[in-house]
């Protein structure tokens, strides 16, 4: 059964939303009725943070079509494969070890997932990604490997910066990605930037995120740290 006051909290804050940006409604520990009302007021694409949950809320939810699927917490290498299958995004592709590892499953399992390169602009011991300089000296690796669809970049912004602090290191990414575009590498595409969550995604839409990741704006406190 879906919630008609969520249903309408979440149209609401739909039409608040540029139509260039797609709301990858993060549903870490929602439960799987709370996904319903969301669907019912529109959403299509639900981020998850773990596998093993992904797959329970796939089974409870599989009556619904048209769901978009995006891994978007940090992924264990011994979880690639499960997340090649069920996932149609991986947006927190962080080393080239596990992108090379994620291009070999998904040529074992004719899977072709949309990647994005999760990226770490300021130094966060609580985060995951590439600094830059090791993401552009791993470029022409990334760009060999032929069943990724790698699409843009993601970030995250660590707890504490300011607002023009935020604003600056969406913007920075934003220019990360245009660089890379412009090298024209096989393969690799700078279409897509997953950045902004509950508390940042106005900056991140102001500094050009195509995809942004609110969960307990959404969904109330059930959606922890989104």
């Amino acid at each position: 059964m879906s919630d008609p006051a969520l249903v309408q909290h979440i149209a609401e804050f739909c039409t608040k939303i540029p139509s260039s940006v797609r709301i990858i409604a993060v549903t870490k520990q929602v439960s799987a009725e709370a996904m319903r009302s969301a669907y019912q007021a529109g959403v299509r694409e639900f981020g998850e943070n773990r596998v093993q949950e992904a797959e329970t809320k796939q089974a409870q939810l599989q009556d619904l079509p048209g769901i978009t699927w995006h891994l978007i917490g940090h992924l264990q290498s011994n979880k690639a494969q499960r997340a090649i299958e069920i996932f149609d995004w991986i947006h927190s592709v962080d080393s080239l070890k596990l992108a090379e590892r994620l291009d070999r499953l998904a040529g074992e399992t004719n899977r072709n997932p949309q990647i994005c390169l999760q990226v770490k602009l300021l130094p966060d011991p609580n985060k995951f990604g590439w600094e830059v300089d090791e993401l552009l000296a791993s470029l022409s690796a990334l760009s060999a490997l032929e069943h990724l669809q790698i699409r843009g970049l993601m970030s995250i912004a660590p707890i504490n910066l300011d607002t023009t602090e935020i604003l600056s290191l969406f913007q920075k990414t934003r220019e990360l990605a245009e660089k890379i575009q412009q090298l024209g590498l096989p393969r690799i595409q700078m279409d897509q930037l997953s950045m902004g969550m509950s508390d940042d995604y106005p900056l991140a839409i102001e500094a050009g995120a195509t995809m942004i990741r609110p969960g307990r704006v959404l969904f109330g406190e059930r959606a922890s740290g989104n």
